[in-house]
């Protein structure tokens, strides 16, 4: 399966959450989508955490000090 890579880096701030989100819900279960930021999405995990819990798998791929990368899995 592909992993959809979402590079948030160029996207305002205030876009970044909601855009995550929706890719994350259009993948089908199984699916992967590849994170990459430019500082520790470590806010994004406790959001995910708290809103979907038990639906996701966060791996950290990168970490920093300019690029972080995380793989999210949908369960």
């Amino acid at each position: 399966m592909d992993v959809k890579e979402l590079d948030v880096r160029e996207i305002p701030p205030f876009r970044r959450h909601p855009l995550i989100f929706e890719t994350f819900e259009n993948l089908p279960p199984g699916g992967q989508m590849r994170l990459v930021n430019d500082h520790d999405p470590k806010p994004l995990y406790y959001q995910f955490a708290a809103e979907r819990p038990g639906t996701f798998d966060w791996e950290y791929e990168q970490q920093g000090p300019d690029v972080w990368k995380v793989l999210i899995t949908r369960k």
